[in-house]
């Protein structure tokens, strides 16, 4: 196989440096020559969530991720229906990038909940393989989840990234009493964010 593309789905509300950091250490430790990411409207893990505005969630991945030569910005989650599961996004990417490798990027402790996703098997059988960011206290028995999926245990990739303590549910709370999020998040994120007045009361970004 030729070109191996990493897949990065996620709401980015907001983007942040832990984001960045995790994409560009798939990028080198799993030898890809770029990473999607796909912007979600909405999670279908999290059906009640009220995120900021998709158009300025956009602005603030574009922002990001500007200065990066192999991170791209797909829409391909903006362009389709509801809901937003990661197989029907993998479909629609394995068309568009007919003579790539699709490498579907996600965390250790979602691995773990893989199996209960929406058609897992699918899923497994449209990658490349399944580059997992170990966390800290998760450590999934990836022959149980083989159980579970098989074949999934065959196209895990694990590569490691530092231990970066930044979240976007706590990046939110910060702005909403007012405190600082610089050093955070890129500036030119931290720039939109002051601008469009997002997730706050009161205070600066």
């Amino acid at each position: 196989m030729g070109r191996m593309i990493g897949v990065f789905g996620g709401t980015f509300d907001p983007p942040h440096l832990g984001h960045l950091i995790l994409a560009e250490h798939a990028v080198h430790e799993l030898d890809l020559d770029a990473v999607l990411w796909v912007l979600t409207p909405r999670s279908p893990l999290k059906p009640d969530s009220d995120p900021a505005p998709v158009e300025i969630r956009a602005r603030l991945v574009q922002a990001a991720i500007e200065s990066n030569a192999r991170f791209r910005f797909s829409t391909v989650d903006l362009e389709r229906q509801p809901p937003y599961f990661a197989v029907g996004t993998l479909e629609l990417l394995q068309e568009s990038e007919a003579q790539a490798g699709l490498v579907y990027l996600i965390g250790s402790d979602a691995l773990q909940e893989l199996p209960r996703w929406h058609d897992p098997a699918r899923l497994v059988a449209l990658c490349a393989a399944i580059g997992v960011m170990e966390r800290a206290g998760h450590a999934p028995d990836a022959a149980e989840i083989d159980r579970e999926v098989p074949g999934l245990a065959a196209k895990l990739r694990p590569f490691r990234v530092p231990r970066i303590e930044i979240s976007a549910r706590d990046l939110r709370r910060r702005l909403s009493v007012g405190q600082s999020i610089r050093y955070l998040v890129p500036e030119s994120v931290r720039e939109v964010i002051e601008q469009e007045g997002l997730y706050r009361r009161g205070g600066v970004a």
